[in-house]
């Protein structure tokens, strides 16, 4: 199970609440880079963290993502980039240097997951992400998600890992840990779990043709 989670971005708060749902996890760390996103969402947006910011789990880094990742002595199970899109600040965390930092850090069977946007409108975000990320990882690939309030509503996220049997985890085992945590959620189920993977034609036609 993982115990080490690092979060890049994420100032909002959201996905640290989510990830300290889990119980088995010990250590949270986030990296953000401006310091003004977290203070602003910790005070207007308090139902996105949920009080997250103070479990004592959780410790925040103010720094550049890429260049954590490559000077970091610490290593995580689970490396989320919880990015803007790859224009302006976000653009970094798209990056070779990123992706082979990530992989820097991350523990042995670890698994790295990015948001890669709304394929239908930005299909090339998900082939650049791939392309790049096969040169450090032995498996790449991606789900799917319903986002209602981001344009486009379907988000796709890629995911990255040298641990070939994550890929071929059963139903079983899946429903067994979901019930083991103990967790209650407003979206995800296993079987949310196993249609997100079930990924468009055209997202494959187009991997396929790289």
């Amino acid at each position: 199970h993982a115990k080490h989670i690092l979060i890049i971005g994420g100032g909002d708060g959201a996905m640290l609440r989510e990830v300290t749902r889990h119980k088995n996890v010990e250590t949270i760390t986030m990296v953000e880079i401006d310091a003004g996103v977290v203070s602003f969402c910790r005070q207007y947006l308090p139902n996105h963290n949920a009080g997250s910011y103070d479990d004592p789990r959780f410790t925040l880094v103010i720094d550049d993502g890429v260049n954590f990742v490559n000077q970091t002595h610490q290593t995580f199970d689970v490396i989320i980039s919880d990015c803007t899109d790859p224009i302006g600040p976000g653009e970094s965390l798209f990056t070779s240097a990123f992706y082979e930092g990530c992989k820097r850090c991350l523990n042995p069977g670890g698994i790295f997951v990015a948001q890669n946007g709304v394929c239908f409108l930005q299909q090339d975000e998900a082939l650049d992400s791939h392309r790049k990320l096969s040169h450090y990882f032995s498996d790449v690939g991606f789900y799917q998600a319903a986002i209602p309030t981001y344009y486009g509503g379907i988000m796709t996220f890629a995911w990255a890992t040298n641990n070939d049997a994550l890929r071929h985890l059963s139903s079983e085992i899946i429903q067994a840990r979901f019930h083991a945590a103990g967790l209650k959620c407003r979206y995800y189920n296993p079987a949310i779990h196993a249609a997100a993977f079930a990924l468009p034609q055209y997202l494959h036609d187009a991997l396929s043709a790289q």
